[in-house]
């Protein structure tokens, strides 16, 4: 009697399972609703600009470090305020440069995010700003000597006028320093594309 009771309560599960294996699950036909927003494109060559946080110097910042500057004015697109003031801009320093005879230490900057002051961050691709292919600093350094030149007036008196110029030998360069509170432009390499803005 048990035996039998044992086959056919299996019987029952087998034939349950089967049944329900059989069956293939049936998937409605829902359509969502997406939220609809416009992105902007940012185009290369944008410029924002930009205060230093911190003071950056070639001096003692190594290749890697970490800077942050931030906007200081509102950036509007087609009536639209895409990059708010005070939004914080992050990078680090990408190329240093240090000083030699005759040539200032120089450092390159990249900037590679944007945290606007929601808290919304989004990447992007950019440089603080110099018209020496974003190169900061770099300059020639002081003359090592000047050398007089008297210039001979002819006229009433025949007065002379002595002349210095640089000599042709230079001092060693000195580093290079972006100072807390600098105004700086950051240009931007690549497009940006700003899918988040902020509604007053």
């Amino acid at each position: 009697m048990k035996r039998r009771l044992l086959t056919l309560l299996l019987m029952l599960i087998f034939t349950a399972a089967a049944g329900y294996a059989a069956q293939e699950p049936v998937m409605e036909d829902v359509q969502l609703d997406l939220r609809s927003y416009d992105v902007i494109e940012v185009p290369a060559g944008t410029f924002i600009p930009v205060i230093s946080a911190q003071e950056i110097s070639t001096q003692y910042c190594p290749v890697g470090y970490k800077v942050r500057f931030t906007s200081t004015n509102d950036l509007f697109m087609h009536e639209t305020n895409i990059i708010p003031e005070n939004s914080e801009f992050y990078g680090y320093v990408e190329q240093i440069h240090e000083p030699v005879v005759g040539t200032n230490a120089s450092m390159v900057i990249k900037i590679n995010k944007v945290i606007l002051p929601d808290g919304f961050e989004m990447p992007i691709r950019g440089y603080i700003y110099t018209p020496n292919n974003n190169l900061i600093g770099g300059g020639i350094s002081e003359p090592a000597s000047w050398i007089k030149m008297p210039h001979y007036q002819s006229g009433i008196g025949n007065n002379t006028t002595l002349q210095i110029r640089p000599g042709r030998e230079r001092k060693m360069g000195s580093h290079t320093t972006i100072t807390s509170g600098e105004n700086r432009i950051i240009i931007l390499s690549d497009s940006a594309w700003i899918t988040h803005t902020l509604t007053n």
